[in-house]
């Protein structure tokens, strides 16, 4: 799986014109599905977005985690990460999962986000969605699990 990350002091997802979900503080993640995954690369996906040190100490370095915060994790969907781009000037989305399989893993980790989290809001799996956020730092990364 891979997910984008930006920290965030505030993140939407509004679907249709409605709001969908929203966040305060916290990471927004946008998540592709491979069709390689499992449930299981969902939960190590999921320990490493809780756990990813990116929010700034006392001493302003990055050793603070969204768990360590009590920050907000807003997740959503978003198969084109899986794009390939290497070549051309369009990109193929051959190596994103069916879209089934990117359903069932990406409602997975929302419900296991829930569980373990409890701050959770989400996009709905192939929606057209238009996602706000404020970018706090800026502070973005690319996280992969397994990696590759």
């Amino acid at each position: 799986m891979i997910a984008l990350i930006q920290r965030v002091t505030q993140a939407a997802v509004h679907i249709g014109g409605r709001e969908q979900a929203r966040i305060g503080a916290g990471i927004a993640a946008l998540v592709a599905v491979l069709p390689t995954d499992t449930p299981e690369h969902a939960g190590g996906l999921l320990d490493r977005l809780l756990n990813y040190r990116i929010f700034s100490d006392t001493a302003g370095r990055m050793n603070l985690s969204l768990t360590d915060i009590g920050g907000e994790l807003l997740l959503v969907p978003q198969f084109t990460l899986a794009a390939d781009t290497r070549k051309g000037l369009r990109p193929g989305f051959s190596g994103a999962a069916p879209p089934e399989l990117g359903r069932q893993l990406f409602e997975h980790l929302v419900r296991e986000a829930v569980q373990h989290h409890g701050r959770v809001g989400s996009g709905v799996f192939g929606a057209d969605m238009q996602v706000s956020l404020t970018n706090d730092g800026p502070a973005t990364f690319w996280l992969e699990y397994p990696a590759r």
